[in-house]
């Protein structure tokens, strides 16, 4: 191991700490010592508490000291940090997470407790991203729970942030929505509610499962820049795609009670008529 590498590899079974980082990063070459120095004083315990050390420093929109002219932005120091914690760094596209394969790995709350979160789910083996790659006292709980192996890469902290709540906030909703489906049509008492949930695909347009779930459809559709979203309604799960640059995409699989009635928030939305169902 190199001599640049001991303070962040001294951090071994610790969150690393924004002195760990930027002793290596002034080891490295790569900020000012003044800079360095600077920020160690001025950065609150809160913010410290809060925010990873790649994030504060980020913010402060400093040139890399090797490279004049160019700033250290997080990304590039996202792969600084991997190299350092000889992990290879993970870029996460969300186009080719299977969302409800991961959020069953764990859950939110015990994902969110460690800052981790699984990326993929293998046969004998489940990759796993964190930020803080020297806390891995929750490790071998999983691997025993598992019964698999994990694999542990370096992501970004902000995508570790945004999606950890993205990608569990859609599972939960595809799944209060199926529950409140399911709940709904064994709670029929009389004729009149047995019509009303008939007419209605047994789950309401307007639930708040349901409108979170359109929500983020369409925002990720945008960010994705797709031109197209297709809901295509399947006997036993129902596949959305997005059609981007030319080529489909499988986006997500929804149950055909919560379809129906993701469909029908559309049609809403769009202000067509709800009762059509013969046509797209």
């Amino acid at each position: 191991m190199n001599a640049t590498a001991i303070k962040l590899a001294s951090s071994q079974e610790r969150a690393v700490t924004l002195e760990d980082v930027l002793d290596d990063l002034l080891a490295d070459g790569v900020v000012e010592a003044e800079q360095a120095g600077i920020l160690k004083s001025v950065v609150s315990a809160e913010d410290r508490r809060k925010r990873h050390p790649l994030q504060i420093i980020a913010d402060r929109n400093w040139l890399d000291a090797r490279h004049p002219g160019h700033k250290l932005t997080l990304d590039q120091l996202s792969e600084w940090f991997a190299a350092k914690s000889e992990l290879p760094l993970y870029r996460i596209d969300p186009l080719k997470i299977d969302v409800p394969s991961i959020t069953g790995v764990m859950s939110y709350a015990y994902a969110s407790r460690f800052g981790i979160l699984a990326l993929e789910v293998l046969a004998e083996e489940v990759v796993v991203g964190t930020a803080q790659p020297w806390v891995t006292e929750w490790r071998a709980e999983l691997e025993r729970l598992l019964g698999k192996s994990i694999s542990i890469v370096v992501i970004n902290p902000d995508d570790l942030a945004r999606y950890l709540l993205e990608f569990y906030s859609l599972s939960n909703s595809v799944l209060g929505a199926e529950d409140r489906r399911e709940q709904g049509s064994s709670g029929v008492q009389n004729l009149e509610q047995l019509m009303e949930m008939s007419r209605t695909g047994k789950l309401e347009a307007n639930d708040q499962h349901v409108v979170k779930i359109v929500d983020w459809l369409l925002q990720y559709a945008y960010e994705q820049r797709a031109s197209d979203i297709h809901l295509e309604p399947r006997r036993e799960q129902g596949n959305v795609r997005f059609r981007i640059d030319g080529v489909m995409h499988m986006v997500y699989q929804i149950p055909p009670g919560v379809m129906s009635a993701v469909s029908s928030r559309l049609k809403i939305l769009g202000r067509m008529n709800v009762a059509e169902k013969r046509r797209p």
